[in-house]
């Protein structure tokens, strides 16, 4: 039986921004375990399910998706932090905290 993660990834280390966070991303969890070639040494694995990962513009889409077709599925709901504007002229602010 395929089982699969809901998830909305979170920015990279890279990003200062949040693009490529907002889609929902439905990914199959792995069904062998991984193996190294003998001659090359190359890690690879006969499940090709480990390859795909969908992606939906909202939650329940990825939900209706996996439902319909008969995959179970658990979704890992993002933690959302709160991010404070801010601009160049705070730095100079009277009321800035020294």
């Amino acid at each position: 039986m395929n089982e699969a993660r809901i998830y909305q990834p979170a920015k990279t280390a890279m990003q200062s921004g949040r693009a490529n966070t907002q889609k929902w991303i439905l990914e199959f969890a792995p069904g062998s375990a991984k193996v190294a070639d003998p001659l090359m040494g190359w890690i690879g694995s006969a499940d090709m399910n480990g390859q795909i990962k969908l992606r939906f513009a909202t939650k329940e889409e990825a939900i209706h998706f996996a439902t319909k077709n008969g995959i179970a599925f658990q979704v890992t709901e993002p933690a959302h932090r709160r991010i404070t504007p801010k601009n160049y002229a705070d730095n100079f602010s009277f009321s800035r905290i020294r």
